[in-house]
């Protein structure tokens, strides 16, 4: 039975600047996703985007809070984008 892989058993054999290269161009990807981003989008949108499911269970963890306005319920874009980045939050 093998023992299982640690952090440095992944990069090993991988090198400094590719490794650098790499977390530049996942920073970059998500610096021009996120610039295109307005500051609120409506629960219709949030939930198309990031699934019904999703936006829900955050609401009810209070991981992002609505903003109502008159005859709509808006997200602040940033919030959401900061729960979909969480890894495994409905264990």
């Amino acid at each position: 039975m093998s023992a299982p892989y640690t952090v440095n058993d992944m990069f090993a054999n991988m090198s400094y600047d590719r490794f650098v290269e790499d977390v530049a161009v996942r920073v970059a990807s998500a610096i021009s996703r996120n610039q295109s981003d307005k500051e609120f989008i409506s629960q219709r949108k949030a939930y198309a985007m990031f699934g019904r499911a999703n936006v829900d269970r955050w609401r009810r963890k209070g991981m992002v809070k609505p903003c109502k306005r008159p005859g709509k319920v808006e997200y602040r874009t940033t919030d959401l984008r900061k729960c979909q980045n969480r890894e495994q939050d409905y264990f």
